[in-house]
């Protein structure tokens, strides 16, 4: 039976093309500079987002981590949404290990995070206070249906952040899922940033990276936090490798993925015991909830043996992400077994309640 895995995009395998470019790549020592793939990597990241220089790291999190160690000093706020990535998944690392204080702001359903919120969030100077220096965005946005931020909203919070001179970062792990779906470059939404990081593992397909773009004054210092942090990578053109065939040939497929997701949708939302706005989906990630009695944690069990993964995401709320490896055949099949298992659900209860 094959398994239909919808947990998440960081689940997809490299390419062939991917295996045959890490396998043939040439390397150097990455700390010294003499990494030929990962400079061409890092090369082609700025040229994607139009900044001046580029940074590889092994990860998202470790990404948005170095960002906001090089934008903020110990003691320093960062403002940033209540349901965002670095808030809820990133093991309290700004905290952590930057000292570094998240002033949370509620997000909208669709990701933003409201213009007039914003302004209150930023605090005055008085020696009470820390001192704001960052606003962080995401986009597209994990938690809010993953939702993609429109390039006027990156504009309207640029300015509101230069009126107050706050530096502003962008989580992009799938910013390019959100150039995709608007149909806008990635440079586009990178100006209105003095830092963007996206990952190369989720829907671009890659095994392992990340990268982090900015001004070459601030990738620079940033360098010095990933030596820090222990991202220090030596002979990693192997991995760059990966990335590089990545930018070249797996952006324009995202839409593929996008589609899925709404045929995923619509199919779950004509399922009785299924709650989901199909509107709602704009990229390549799905939620609902389950309104029969049992859990997210149960249906999810249930499902796992039938041969569908979908990850929970509450008590009754799961979330299903499409990607590379998944095709129209897969989201009908994982359709009718979400509609089977509930049948089964249903079936059960009414024996129960005989």
């Amino acid at each position: 039976m094959k398994r239909i895995d919808l947990r998440s995009d960081t689940v997809t395998v490299p390419t062939p093309a991917m295996r045959a470019a890490m396998a043939n790549a040439e390397v150097g020592d990455d700390v010294m500079g003499e990494d030929p793939t990962i400079n061409r990597l890092e090369e082609m990241a700025a040229e994607r987002t139009g900044k001046p220089a580029a940074l590889f790291t092994a990860s998202g999190t470790m990404g948005n981590l170095i960002a906001l160690l090089t934008h903020c000093a110990r003691g320093d706020e960062v403002i940033v949404g209540d349901k965002a990535h670095m808030f809820i998944n990133e093991v309290g690392g700004m905290a952590a290990l930057g000292g570094i204080q998240p002033r949370t702001v509620p997000n909208q359903p669709d990701g933003t995070l409201a213009l007039d919120a914003l302004r209150d969030a930023i605090r005055g100077d008085n020696v009470h206070w820390p001192r704001t220096r960052l606003i962080a965005l995401e986009n597209t946005h994990n938690a809010c249906y993953g939702s993609p931020l429109s390039l006027d909203y990156h504009r309207a919070v640029f300015e509101l952040a230069r009126a107050h001179d706050l530096k502003i970062h962008i989580d992009g792990a799938r910013i390019f899922n959100a150039a995709v779906a608007l149909g806008v470059p990635v440079r586009e939404f990178a100006q209105s940033a003095d830092s963007i990081s996206f990952c190369l593992s989720k829907g671009l397909s890659a095994p392992v990276g990340s990268l982090v773009c900015g001004a070459r004054d601030f990738i620079a210092a940033a360098r010095r936090q990933r030596k820090m942090v222990g991202g220090g990578m030596r002979q990693a053109g192997i991995l760059a490798a990966a990335g590089i065939v990545a930018l070249d040939t797996m952006v324009e497929r995202l839409a593929d993925d996008h589609a899925n997701a709404r045929r995923l949708a619509e199919g779950l939302a004509q399922i009785p015991g299924i709650a989901l706005e199909p509107a709602r989906v704009k990229t390549n990630i799905v939620f609902f909830d389950v309104t029969t009695g049992e859990t997210a944690a149960q249906l999810a069990e249930r499902l796992a043996r039938a041969g569908v993964l979908i990850g929970g995401s509450g008590a009754t709320r799961l979330r299903a992400v499409t990607h590379d490896g998944i095709t129209c055949a897969d989201v009908d099949a994982a359709v009718a077994l979400v509609a089977e298992t509930l049948r089964e659900t249903s079936f059960r209860l009414m024996r129960g309640s005989e």
